[in-house]
């Protein structure tokens, strides 16, 4: 089995790799997007089984592979840098590994900051993450962090400054309409006024009773139509209860608690995790995601783990849920 190993005249050859793996994930245009493991369908690589199950030579092939090919940090869990920390955890003292680690670093912090000018936090945070295990104590660090930071904080401030424009917008366009209908109304209750006036300072006893007649029938066809609406509505209200299906009821089968990580439960650290969990009809979890942690990414991987092997009863239809999944040493 072959695989890539860097020497002293070797490095130039790595620098090359990835100096044309940044060119071609960058494209040479600002305005490129960013390096994601969200690439379409027809172009995307294939998934990497998990990067902790392979052998060194399996990971060796696989870093090599993912110069090759330019997949320098990404997509997420098929890139070298990810192979490098995974040989890294098998051997530590291997200074190859650590001499790549060191090349690719420089790359990944670009790509970071490109994707946080891009506002696309969520690669941002992924590219940060790997940079803290590449290097807890690089000194971009927390520049990185503030930055994303502080980016979501500007889109959402931006977010809601928009939204309070376009409620006041509509405030606006709706009292407006609302002054025209009134106005509209004053200028029709005054025409009606005169046309009253007028007919009884003309109209003879016959003419007062005939009007008074009308306007009884007026009174009986606007009560009739009312009563018509409101049934209408009322029957509109029966077949939309009828026709909203309920959500189908859940009994669980089995519900195994998460694994308590060992470095957590050694250091007494608590959390828990909420998640989002969609149940197929024959009962099994579809897919789950993380909708908050606290703290992030200590109990993620258990509580996700757990989730997968949840089993439910049978449904009519899939549902999705939610369920904070917690985490006390004192339990465990």
């Amino acid at each position: 089995m072959s695989y890539l190993t860097i020497t002293g005249s070797a490095r130039p050859l790595l620098t090359a790799l990835l100096l044309t793996g940044l060119v071609a994930c960058s494209g040479g245009n600002d305005s490129a997007p960013a390096a994601s493991s969200e690439e379409p369908a027809a172009t995307a690589a294939p998934a990497a089984p998990a990067a902790t199950a392979m052998n060194l030579d399996e990971l060796r092939d696989k870093a090599s592979e993912a110069l090759r090919e330019n997949r320098m940090y990404a997509p997420a869990g098929d890139n070298a840098i990810e192979y490098y920390l995974a040989l890294r955890e098998k051997t530590p003292d291997d200074t190859y590994v650590a001499s790549a680690l060191t090349d690719l670093l420089p790359y990944t912090l670009t790509a970071a900051e490109l994707n946080i000018s891009r506002e696309d936090f969520e690669e941002a945070n992924r590219l940060v993450a790997l940079i803290e295990q590449v290097n807890a104590q690089a000194p971009a660090l927390p520049r990185l962090k503030q930055a994303v930071t502080d980016g979501q904080s500007l889109v959402a401030r931006r977010s809601d400054a928009e939204n309070q424009r376009a409620k006041r917008e509509a405030e606006q366009k709706s009292a407006q309409q609302a002054e025209q209908q009134r106005l509209a109304q004053q200028q029709a209750a005054d025409a009606a006024a005169a046309r009253q006036v007028a007919a009884l300072q003309q109209a003879s006893r016959d003419a007062a009773a005939r009007e008074q007649a009308e306007q009884q029938a007026v009174a009986r066809r606007e009560a009739e139509q009312r009563a018509a609406a409101d049934a209408a509505r009322q029957a509109a209200a029966r077949q939309t209860a009828a026709a909203t299906p309920a959500a189908p009821a859940l009994r669980a089968v089995s519900t195994p608690a998460p694994r308590y990580p060992a470095e957590a439960l050694r250091s007494g650290t608590p959390g828990e995790v909420l998640m989002e969990i969609t149940i197929g009809t024959d009962g099994s979890v579809t897919s789950a995601r993380v909708l908050r942690a606290q703290p992030a990414r200590i109990f993620d991987r258990e509580a996700m783990n757990a989730v997968r092997r949840w089993k439910y009863e049978p449904i009519a239809a899939p549902t999705t849920i939610r369920r904070t999944l917690a985490f006390n040493p004192q339990s465990n």
